[in-house]
């Protein structure tokens, strides 16, 4: 089961036919009514683009319109939107830096405008990577230079120039671009997405570039079985250590990493390899940056962003867009086709949505799953009308494009079409399973781990809304926290990690249960499987990204590739079995299957069975206790024979089972299931069975 776009065009469609979401979820017919308003209030704002903008297609394009652009007679058109300004002026090395000799001429709607002649030699005015800033007259009179909300390339100065980021005119010769080669591949049934930064993709102290990525990280990625990357912090972020969570330029892909061929190589490359490739957007806050942001840059605050409070996010320290501002909208979706037309990328994980759907912004609100919460006051129309927008306009230009919502609250429909009364997204992040493995690995011993509580973490989610589950996140790898692998192993990870080390129970306790960990979540938790860069070979330590309190260091801003690249070392068992799952799931599809049945949920014996895309999975949590022969329930007659076995010596195992022979299973119906088999699962093991071709 996937997500599904929207079977009509909502643009044709006066009312949207929610008989479906009503039907599966009873509960949801008290607000129907709200359901409908929101859709109306969706058609309304499309029915307005279509009417006042030329079209929805002419509206998502306003990167063609606004910024900087160089004419076929080599003239410069340069435009912005700075509706309180009083002034505009271009400056830049082009004029000496004169701050008054290049005015633009106001035009209606708070749009400006200024044309650049050809120079004497019949070139453009401003030359390639030539340094440009805009200068705003405010309403107080002052002269302010700003950086273009479309700039496509800005650069961070040299450190004896300060920390403001420099935007320079990206207009390389012909010869000098890339050019694309490869088409996307099909749209995955499932997606096994390996979620990545660029940045820290080096094993070498300092930044990695789009060039490293693409040459050495991509075989990497293929190689592990996934068929998708999730790509983050590309959007332009002044300060590294944001994560790329602070925006500053939203239409400029990172210049840390190269220049914007460079990523355009990466994302070709990518689809060369059979990679569907996603961005990481971020559209739910921007930075609070003046000088190279979007914050008062006509100088006012209420420019891209509410006004006041309103406009401020208390715990993020960042600016709020306003939804319902018709230029913020038409900045926002063109963001959106600028990346997947510029750069070609397939889709998007959106970040922070529960701050866009609620005015709480979610800021200590424990979501209770009380229906009220999703439907009532606290429920920012706005919000939710621009993600509907936003999932739109990815699915009306790409109806293959993936869309991902980050939410923490669990709103129904989050992941059904729009034209059935949904947000449109076709995933949702399953953000309470990480949370569940750190809170067991940090308050619970083995032996009081709850079965029935770890599966309905794992299976707690929506009827036919899709979910990407994933046993760990990029934020637990952060300081103030630990991966699984750190969690579990840090006593001895930097004394036991070597096959010729003396026997540590830490860590063949470790490594058996991250095994086991990412397997139940990847075939029972949800639609999809997530992982972080480095978490499929247990990555030591944490992600520190250089910063005033660690004296700039780029030691834990890095990944140790020559870890797992080390066959003395430990870590390579783990890789195997990343490997090992994706493979397995290419073969049998459990992702793109329906939900589990699951059979068995045993607490003394911390046996877990279920069955999924007509496999079996069977997983002994006990720390101490093996079963020879432990029968379990199977739907299926026939034969079946063991296609993962966690114990198996290439995974660190000890190799007590013995894979070759095949399972015959019995007539005699077993925990709910027609039939049964027996089975020998040693403790802190899993396998997974299915049928003898």
């Amino acid at each position: 089961m996937g997500g599904k776009n929207s079977k009509l065009d909502p643009m044709d469609v006066e009312v949207p036919d929610i008989k479906a979401l009503l039907e599966r979820d009873p509960y949801l017919q008290p607000y129907e009514a709200e359901i409908r308003r929101r859709y109306g209030v969706f058609k309304d704002h499309l029915d307005k683009i279509s009417t006042n903008a030329d079209g929805f297609d002419n509206f998502t394009e306003a990167y063609k319109y606004y910024g900087m652009h160089v004419q076929p007679d080599n003239s410069i058109i340069c435009r912005e939107w700075a509706p309180s300004a009083l002034g505009l002026f271009l400056t830049g090395d082009f004029n000496n830096w004169d701050r008054n000799s290049h005015p633009y001429t106001k035009l209606e709607f708070g749009k400006w405008e200024i044309v650049l002649p050809a120079n004497a030699e019949g070139k453009p005015a401003i030359s390639h990577l030539q340094e440009v800033k805009v200068v705003v007259l405010t309403q107080n009179h002052q002269k302010e230079d700003r950086l273009s909300p479309y700039a496509p390339y800005v650069v961070e100065p040299p450190k004896s120039e300060g920390t403001i980021y420099k935007q320079l005119f990206y207009n390389p010769p012909q010869e000098q671009r890339y050019v694309f080669k490869h088409k996307a591949p099909p749209k995955p049934k499932s997606l096994r997405i390996y979620e990545c930064h660029v940045g820290i993709a080096t094993s070498e102290y300092g930044v990695g570039t789009y060039d490293n990525f693409t040459d050495n990280i991509l075989p990497r990625i293929v190689k592990q079985g996934y068929n998708v990357i999730q790509v983050m912090a590309i959007m332009e972020h002044a300060y590294y250590a944001s994560f790329g969570y602070q925006v500053t330029s939203f239409y400029a892909a990172s210049s840390r990493y190269g220049n914007p061929d460079g990523l355009k190589r990466l994302v070709d490359t990518a689809h060369e390899y059979g990679l569907t490739v996603l961005l990481d957007v971020v559209h739910s806050h921007a930075s609070k940056n003046v000088m190279d942001g979007l914050n008062m840059f006509d100088g006012t605050d209420s420019c891209f962003f509410h006004a006041g409070s309103r406009g401020v996010h208390s715990l993020w320290d960042s600016k709020l867009f306003n939804y319902c501002e018709y230029e913020v909208l038409r900045f926002l979706l063109s963001n959106i086709r600028w990346w997947m037309e510029e750069y070609r990328f397939d889709g998007f994980r959106f970040d922070g949505c529960t701050s866009i759907l609620y005015h709480s912004r979610g800021i200590g609100q424990g979501f209770s799953g009380h229906y009220d919460e999703y439907f009532g006051l606290n429920v920012d129309t706005e919000g939710v009308v621009y993600v509907m927008l936003a999932n739109y306009t990815v699915h009306h230009f790409n109806p293959d494009g993936i869309t991902i919502g980050e939410d923490v609250s669990g709103m129904p429909g989050t992941c059904r079409p729009i034209d059935e009364g949904g947000l449109g997204f076709d995933y949702r992040l399953a953000m309470s399973i990480p949370d569940k493995w750190i809170e067991l690995l940090k308050k619970c011993k083995d032996e009081d781990w709850n079965m029935g509580n770890i599966v309905h973490t794992l299976t707690n989610r929506r009827w036919m809304e899709a979910n990407v589950a994933y046993a760990e996140s990029h934020d637990q790898a952060l300081v103030g926290d630990k991966t699984i692998a750190f969690w579990l192993m840090d006593k001895e990870m930097y004394s036991h990690m070597s096959i010729t080390s003396p026997p540590s129970a830490i860590i063949d306790r470790g490594i058996a249960l991250h095994k086991m960990i990412r397997f139940i979540t990847h075939a029972l938790g949800g639609e999809a499987w997530l992982n972080f860069m480095g978490n499929e070979f247990g990555h030591p330590e944490w992600l520190d990204f250089p910063r005033e309190g660690n004296n700039s260091s780029y030691h834990y801003a890095r990944r140790q590739w020559n870890l797992v690249d080390n066959e003395l070392l430990k870590y390579k068992w783990l890789n195997n079995w990343d490997q090992a799952m994706n493979e397995t799931e290419k073969k049998y599809g459990w992702l793109a299957a329906g939900p589990a049945y699951v059979s068995l949920k045993h607490e003394d014996d911390k046996i877990i069975v279920f069955e999924r895309a007509g496999c079996l999975f069977a997983f002994n949590f006990h720390p101490t206790k093996s079963f020879p022969d432990y029968k379990v329930g199977i739907e299926k007659a026939g034969t079946v024979k063991i296609v993962m076995n966690s114990d198996e010596s290439r995974f660190g195992g000890f190799n007590r089972i013995d894979a070759s022979i095949p399972v015959p299973v019995q007539n005699d119906g077993y925990c709910g299931r027609s039939h049964s088999v027996q089975v020998y699962i040693p403790s802190r093991t899993c396998l997974c069975l299915a049928s003898v071709d």
